[in-house]
């Protein structure tokens, strides 16, 4: 296998852009991203696009890269089409790197694009299904009880909430929310139709009666994915002591890091405090420690190294380390976690461990995934992920900085893009051009990006390791 090398990386901003189509998006990471490398089109050999709602929300099945791409003048080369759930982004890049490490291909891409904000919200969620074992609905649903909240549980939150009830805010600012505007007759027309279109539709795939239970299991401001993350959180503090203040710590700095970073959904900041404060999804989780629905696109171009000299980019490749895609396993909650599992498979890889990395980017679409990734990938002990993010190791000037980018809590996380975002910030730190959130003497990194849910854990995950171009070359 050859070295390969990320030669330009690039992210949009992602955020809401209703006007905009999966091909825009697309077009606006694409172009930057070859100028950045200072190739031309017909200079990509070939290509790999990450997606998972094009499909669900236009009817675009099958073909999105060609018909993405062809646009922009890219056709007639390989393009393979990826859904790995929350993990495409990074199964694009993981395959455009075997692509140039097999010595197929000299020069490489990997793209994500995705857009999840739609004028039908019911759409929305309806989406987030496809990354369930969907044929199973029906004993994930009488199975979800398994997450449901005990005794002590309804009273540990039920005491939070007193003593943190206010009235409600906005999660961008101190000040009191405007009431809500009343919906109009029109309004709620509008939203029963919507409503009916998803349940029609999905009735047809699932039978009614199973679209009943969906109806409860996805009500009010949370998905399955949160009920999930939230029983692990609380599984986690029983066990070990950790505590809904850690979480709001996690939180807090990742919203600080995003505010440093352009390219952030969330460019505000909020206090542990005022993440305390916020809504509550299910417990321990409140809104502030939950990743945000979004749309963007993000890109790489991968190469070996001979073209790197060909090509006079030595100054700003980035060496990959190692490249590692998995799958999870059926095993009991206790049991050996997928991260823990493939990164111990990377570090090898890599002939690096955990005490070698100097940044990372994990994910965390809630704030108990970091707390949990911290341990899994070895940057603390198991149990003590709250305590490391405490002592204040994870922030941007602490011991090995967790997200500086934000990560998915604040960066966001438009599905197909996320995990080549995650790519763009660390290439970004290795070399050393992050501006105010730059991680000082970051050379090695390391990316963890999951995706879906199979059982106790993601049913496919990606763990990428980075090293800093070469003063030498």
């Amino acid at each position: 296998m050859r070295e390969v090398y990320v030669i330009a990386a690039h992210t949009i901003k992602f955020g809401r852009y209703l006007n905009k189509s999966v091909k825009d998006l697309a077009a606006e990471t694409v172009l930057p991203c070859l100028q950045e490398a200072g190739l031309e089109k017909k200079d990509i050999q070939a290509l790999w696009f990450a997606n998972s709602g094009w499909g669900y929300a236009k009817g675009q099945d099958t073909i999105r890269a060609q018909v993405a791409l062809r646009p922009l003048g890219i056709e007639a080369i390989p393009m393979t089409n990826v859904e790995n759930a929350c993990a495409g982004g990074s199964t694009a890049f993981h395959h455009a790197w075997l692509g140039a490490a097999s010595g197929l291909y000299d020069i490489t891409m990997a793209i994500g694009a995705e857009k999840l904000h739609s004028p039908n919200k019911y759409q929305v969620f309806a989406g987030f299904l496809g990354g369930l074992d969907i044929e199973n609905i029906s004993g994930i649903i009488d199975n979800i009880s398994e997450y449901a909240m005990t005794d002590r549980d309804k009273k540990l939150m039920q005491a939070h909430l007193k003593k943190w009830a206010k009235p409600d805010r906005d999660k961008s600012s101190n000040n009191k929310k405007k009431p809500a505007k009343k919906q109009s007759l029109g309004d709620k027309i509008q939203d029963l139709k919507n409503m009916l279109k998803v349940y029609i539709r999905l009735s047809d795939i699932l039978g009614s009666d199973t679209m009943k239970d969906i109806r409860k299991m996805f009500s009010g401001d949370h998905s399955p994915f949160m009920d999930v993350y939230g029983f692990a959180a609380r599984q986690h503090m029983k066990k070990y002591g950790s505590t809904i203040e850690q979480l709001a710590l996690i939180a807090s700095k990742n919203h600080h890091h995003s505010s440093l970073n352009p390219n952030a959904q969330y460019n505000f900041t909020v206090s542990p405090e005022q993440v305390l404060a916020d809504r509550m999804v299910t417990w321990p989780l409140t809104r502030a420690m939950c990743a945000p629905i979004g749309d963007g696109a993000a890109s790489a171009i991968l190469c070996d190294e001979k073209t790197v000299k060909r090509l006079g980019l030595s100054s700003q490749a980035v060496r990959i380390r190692a490249s590692v895609l998995g799958s999870g396993m059926e095993r009991d909650f206790d049991g050996v976690d997928i991260g823990e599992r493939l990164s111990k498979i990377a570090y090898e890889k890599a002939g690096l461990g955990p005490r070698h990395v100097h940044c990372a980017e994990v994910h965390d679409a809630s704030a108990y995934g970091e707390l949990h990734q911290a341990e899994a990938l070895g940057f603390c002990k198991e149990g003590e992920g709250g305590i490391f993010a405490e002592s204040g190791a994870t922030k941007i000037g602490g011991k090995i900085p967790i997200n500086p980018s934000g990560g998915l809590e604040s960066r966001g996380h438009p599905i197909g893009a996320s995990g080549l975002a995650q790519i763009h910030e660390l290439v970004t730190q290795v070399r050393g051009r992050a501006g105010a959130r730059q991680v000082q003497g970051a050379r090695i990194a390391l990316a963890e990006n999951g995706g879906g849910a199979l059982g106790q854990e993601e049913a496919a995950m990606c763990i990428h390791i980075l090293e800093a171009p070469s003063k030498n070359k």
